[in-house]
């Protein structure tokens, strides 16, 4: 279970390009070093949300998947 203070995206049941948009303008908001949980249902997101954490310098601290949902915890830089 995250943190109290880990802020929470839910993007089920959108399909891409949605869940890495609203990552996207979520992770803006954050300060440096927050968490961001990312629940999406996405099959694409195992592929978009990894280039997007590399790409940004974001770090993907965990990637996990139970019952369909894909769960992503992401440090913002």
């Amino acid at each position: 279970m995250p943190d109290p203070t880990t802020v929470q995206l839910d993007t089920k049941g959108l399909l891409c390009p949605e869940p890495v948009m609203m990552l996207h303008n979520a992770v803006r908001d954050l300060a440096a070093g927050a968490l961001l949980e990312v629940l999406a249902t996405d099959p694409s997101t195992q592929r978009d949300i990894p280039r997007f954490c590399s790409f940004l310098g974001h770090e993907l601290v965990e990637q996990t998947v139970h019952d369909d949902v894909y769960r992503y915890l992401i440090r913002k830089t």
